[in-house]
């Protein structure tokens, strides 16, 4: 089967609000416009949720809590394995809307596709191997038994780069767990995740279960259902600064968090790398998504021995590229989100470039429609360049030349965050060092990929705390009850 992009594919998404089950308008009948990043226009109109809505939402999620949670796992994995097999059924589909909305090449989209469902595959195996113990006590006179049970109703929030895989990785092991969960997506990107809805319901996920209201007033819809003590959890990927704000908010009522944030993440090529293993890395690890990737690399480090070889081949790579709209065939890198994306890219490579950086490729947008900005490359990036220190989310390697593995190590840490780093090199005793001194929460050793569904995915320090995918990410929605039985 060839798969094709169908750019009407999104006029088959739902526009309402999914709660309890069923469709909604909003309350005030308001609404708000998806743009298509590659032109410009608007598609479509999609419901409004207002702060009404969103209670509403919770008290359809706090409804069905008690008898979902009362689920066996076993069908509740059943029903996430429908998910699955549904959304790879239909990923030509989620993909065109994908690329549509968001802009991502069409191979990419369906790549997401791809990986968004196999959450829920892996998270359908979860859900039947969640333990506990059994074991006598130190003291030999009672028996300890903790088992681990849903925390409760969840609020999800999204953003807009990936916009399947985000809410997959979210949804998945809380459904798995037995938890209800109230979804707002990206208000870029809200048609994948209505799409997937539909997906949910189709599959067996019962009314109330899994509710999605999208909205254009994160802030206000955010705020009422932390103040809202029937909520468990709040899980997050967004930036840094809204995640701060988000967990001053989540402490008045103890929420459990998982906050997946901002990174300043380190590409770096040690003295004995092989170069176009690293050039091949690099590629992905910097245009993945065009560059709007918490994981993707911003910070090039490359040892002066491999420096010049690098930069030259990475331009080289970087200037053959196409750039166009993610429908058409050929392309290679799509669009920006949107305007306000364009101009941060266009104003950190700027200001890269009046503090004595060098431009090898790229480093002029184009004249519209749609917010496009090229691959580039500079070089003789300067230490106090805001690019070094501001998360970039655009296709643009900012490369510094070190003058030793150790240094190029302590650079990597030198920053607030700690989500990824990449590595390359030879020497497999090099490789494993610099894992145990890299301040992150994932190394990409000589890869430029890190995302699976069966591994831990999150960072340390300000680039936040928990953990998604793997056999930790059900954790994150279970709680550990523990019973004292006298003998």
């Amino acid at each position: 089967m060839i798969s094709r992009f169908d750019q009407d594919a999104w006029r088959g998404a739902p526009t309402g609000l999914q709660i309890g089950g069923e469709w909604r308008s909003a309350t005030d009948g308001r609404g708000f416009g998806v743009i298509n990043p590659a032109t410009g226009d608007e598609l479509v109109r999609v419901a409004d949720a207002s702060p009404a809505d969103a209670v509403a939402a919770l008290d359809a999620a706090c409804l069905a809590q008690a008898s979902w949670a009362r689920t066996s796992p076993r069908q509740r994995g059943e029903v996430l394995r429908r998910a699955y097999e549904l959304m790879m059924a239909r990923q030509d589909q989620l993909a065109s809307v994908v690329t549509t909305e968001m802009g991502k090449p069409f191979a990419e989209s369906l790549g997401e596709v791809a990986y968004a469902a196999e959450f829920f595959r892996w998270f359908a195996e979860e859900a039947v191997r969640i333990g506990g113990e059994y074991r006598l006590a130190p003291s030999g006179t009672s028996r300890i038994l903790t088992t681990g049970q849903p925390v409760g109703p969840c609020l999800l929030i999204t953003p807009w780069n990936f916009p399947l895989a985000m809410i997959t990785r979210k949804v998945g092991p809380a459904l798995a767990a037995g938890c209800t969960v109230v979804v707002k997506p990206a208000h870029q990107t809200p048609l994948s995740v209505l799409m997937l809805a539909d997906v949910l319901a189709e599959a067996g996920v019962p009314a109330g279960v899994c509710n999605v209201i999208a909205t254009s007033d994160p802030v206000e819809v955010v705020a009422v259902l932390l103040r809202d003590a029937r909520l468990r959890k709040l899980s997050f990927t967004g930036s840094t600064g809204v995640g701060r704000r988000l967990l001053s908010q989540a402490s008045n009522n103890l929420l459990r968090t998982s906050m997946e944030l901002g990174g300043n993440n380190a590409f770096i090529v040690l003295e004995d790398a092989d170069v176009d293993a690293a050039v091949e890395g690099a590629m992905v690890a910097k245009l993945r998504n065009m560059g709007q990737s918490c994981v993707a690399a911003n910070r090039f480090l490359i040892h002066e021995a491999r420096s010049d070889e690098f930069v030259s081949k990475l331009a080289s790579r970087f200037a053959a590229l196409r750039v166009g709209p993610g429908g058409d065939e050929g392309t290679d890198v799509g669009p920006l989100i949107d305007e306000v994306q364009l101009n941060r890219v266009a104003r950190l490579v700027d200001d890269a470039v009046a503090r004595g950086a060098s431009v090898l490729a790229g480093g002029e947008a184009p004249e519209g429609p749609g917010y496009f900005y090229p691959p580039t490359v500079l070089t003789n990036v300067e230490e106090d360049a805001a690019i070094n220190s501001e998360e970039i989310f655009g296709p643009v390697a900012a490369v510094r030349t070190m003058a030793s593995d150790a240094e190029a190590l302590a650079e990597a840490n030198a920053t607030e965050y700690g989500l990824a780093a990449f590595v390359y090199c030879r020497d497999l005793t090099a490789a494993m060092a610099a894992v145990d001194t890299l301040e992150c929460g994932m190394v990409g050793v000589n890869r430029g990929l890190v995302s699976e569904a069966a591994a831990p995915f999150g960072g340390v320090k300000h680039s936040g705390l928990g953990r998604e995918g793997g056999r930790e990410g059900i954790e994150e929605y279970l709680s550990t009850k523990y019973a004292a039985i006298q003998m």
